[in-house]
């Protein structure tokens, strides 16, 4: 028997495979951040981290008894959760949101990224069907479209948009990156362009806890989209608002037909919260108070670090919401990033949000009040 394998096809997913899905996707972005974090780790005073977002409080302590509570549970998790659980959810929404929602309408998911990444693919979308978002936007949206082959199109009004091509339709408020939140009446236009041409409406409300100078509505709030939800979901995630990223705890809700197409794929595809963080879930959404508390924390971090970027020289637009300064210097981004970088701050250059980014920077306030301290002093050392 010969073991000359020189002519035989690579295997999938090896290099020189004719079909690999990475090929489609772009460079993953943070990895290009790197050099300038080695230069900012470099500085005597240490790094002043202001560029992925990660919180970095404390998990509040409601949150983790609930999840120690629930630690002995050795048998496998539902998709869809207990019943307590996608009441906690609908019970937030109505409480939060306005909006009138029943526990079958509502679906736990493994973190609102992979979300994000899978749920063109899990809509059965492909090739010839256009995945839309923002122009300046979270990059997962079109990570997601390429994923299942789609075109990914970019777009600053749905009038743009050809209705006929577009299957699904992303919109953000408040907006990572640039904290950009949408009224009632651009989000009611938007579902009324969603609706005429069937095209389903994905709204990214992961954010909505967090808002400063305007308050964030929900697509899901009867005012926006009347009296039902039809070809609606909105996202959410604990991440933020109750320092849950390492829980990966987040959900849908909207249309019940397409929650529950969502639900029976990912049993197959067994996309299951782990049994202790449903639990924490639960306790998380019922408990406003920790919610208040983080927010004062990020408000001061907010208030110091505007302040000094401002005196710093750089302009902030929109960021009425969100944790995240948009900042410019109207130069490239990269140049604004390596000069911070000397002083020992990272950012996120504004080109990983899209090319309309390329002269700013997002600025995270989620450091600790130390950090935010150290950048605080080192910006206004240098702007002196």
């Amino acid at each position: 028997m010969s073991t000359d394998n020189s002519t035989r096809a690579p295997f999938p997913g090896h290099p020189g495979a004719a079909r690999r899905v990475s090929d489609r996707l772009p460079v993953f972005p943070w990895d290009k951040l790197e050099p300038y974090k080695r230069t900012a780790l470099a500085h005597p005073g240490g790094l002043c981290d202001f560029s992925v977002g990660t919180p970095v409080d404390p998990v509040p302590e409601v949150i983790q008894k609930a999840l120690a509570a629930h630690s002995d549970t050795p048998g496998y998790p539902t998709v869809w959760g207990p019943l307590e659980l996608r009441e906690a959810i609908a019970g937030w929404l109505r409480r939060r949101c306005g909006a009138e929602i029943g526990p079958q309408a509502v679906l736990p998911t493994i973190g609102s990224k992979e979300l994000v990444a899978w749920l063109p693919t899990q809509l059965g979308l492909g090739p010839g069907d256009q995945v839309a978002y923002p122009r300046l936007a979270y990059p997962t949206y079109e990570v997601g479209a390429r994923l299942c082959g789609a075109e990914p199109v970019e777009y600053d009004s749905v009038d743009e948009l050809d209705g006929s091509r577009v299957r699904l339709l992303w919109v953000n408020t408040p907006s990572n990156p640039t904290g950009r939140v949408l009224g009632a009446d651009e989000l009611r236009r938007t579902v009324a362009w969603a609706r005429e041409h069937r095209v389903l409406l994905v709204s990214d409300e992961c954010y909505l806890e967090l808002g400063w100078e305007a308050e964030p509505v929900s697509v899901l709030r009867p005012d926006v989209c009347g009296s039902d939800h039809e070809g609606l979901l909105a996202v959410h995630s604990l991440s933020k608002r109750s320092n849950l990223a390492g829980y990966r705890s987040s959900f849908l809700a909207g249309d019940p037909v397409v929650v529950k197409e969502l639900l029976g794929l990912r049993k197959h595809g067994g996309m299951m919260v782990a049994a202790p963080v449903q639990a924490a879930t639960i306790a998380a959404l019922d408990d406003d108070a920790h919610v208040a508390e983080q927010r004062e924390r990020y408000a001061a971090r907010r208030s110091a670090l505007r302040a000094a970027l401002e005196a710093y020289g750089f302009r902030i637009e929109h960021s009425e919401a969100s944790l995240y300064l948009w900042a410019t210097q109207d130069r490239p981004c990269w140049e604004t990033v390596a000069e911070l970088a000397a002083l020992g701050i990272l950012v996120a250059p504004g080109e990983f949000y899209g090319p309309a980014g390329g002269q700013f920077v997002r600025v995270a306030f989620t450091a600790t009040d130390e950090r935010v301290a150290a950048a605080v002093e080192r910006l206004n050392a240098a702007a002196r």
